[in-house]
């Protein structure tokens, strides 16, 4: 186990990606004892919670820093009647979470997709992946939209080009590491 310590900079790669047709999914029931519930104008505390769960190993760290530097530009996101939230339940508690983003007019964007920890691996995430899919070319757009970087899950990338997602742009960046990161838990 190497883990390389909060404080550290380190670099990573965004990947762009693009779904210019519509692949013609329907949305997938979700496996027994799992319900997808819309979560109507959420607060930003509820939406912040659900970023963190899923993003926290993920350095998913700009809507905190956004929530203390324009807290109104995060409230306009997350309150925006173009931005759905869907929320997967399990057990009582959330597994994980999608966005739809559509503010630009003809572009769906899947803003935010993921699981929290303790349902990653239990086969909900390509399920949670189709449905977002399936919710977003239901919108009347003309193609949908996806980022991952290197620091997000290590099949995060092929799992989005699997469902038809294909890379269009990459740009390198650097993050100073908010928590401790073991690297045999990401893989680079």
């Amino acid at each position: 186990m190497t883990v390389i310590p909060a404080g550290t900079e380190v670099s990573f790669r965004i990947t762009y990606l693009e779904m210019q047709d519509d692949p013609g999914l329907d949305a997938p029931e979700m496996p027994e004892g799992v319900r997808l519930e819309h979560a109507v104008n959420p607060p930003v505390r509820f939406f912040l919670t659900m970023y963190e769960a899923v993003g926290r190993d993920y350095e998913w760290r700009d809507r905190f820093d956004q929530a203390e530097k324009d807290p109104e530009k995060l409230a306009g996101f997350v309150g925006d009647p173009l931005v759905e939230m869907w929320v997967a339940y399990a057990k009582g508690w959330p597994q994980g979470f999608f966005m739809l983003d559509r503010r630009e007019s003809g572009v769906c964007d899947l803003a935010y997709f993921g699981l929290v920890p303790e349902a990653v691996g239990t086969g909900l995430g390509g399920t949670l992946l189709r449905t977002a899919i399936a919710k977003g070319w239901t919108r009347g757009v003309s193609k949908m939209t996806v980022n991952t970087c290197t620091l997000d899950h290590p099949r995060a990338l092929d799992l989005y080009q699997k469902m038809g997602f294909r890379p269009v742009a990459a740009e390198d960046r650097t993050r100073v590491l908010h928590r401790d990161r073991d690297t045999s838990l990401h893989p680079a």
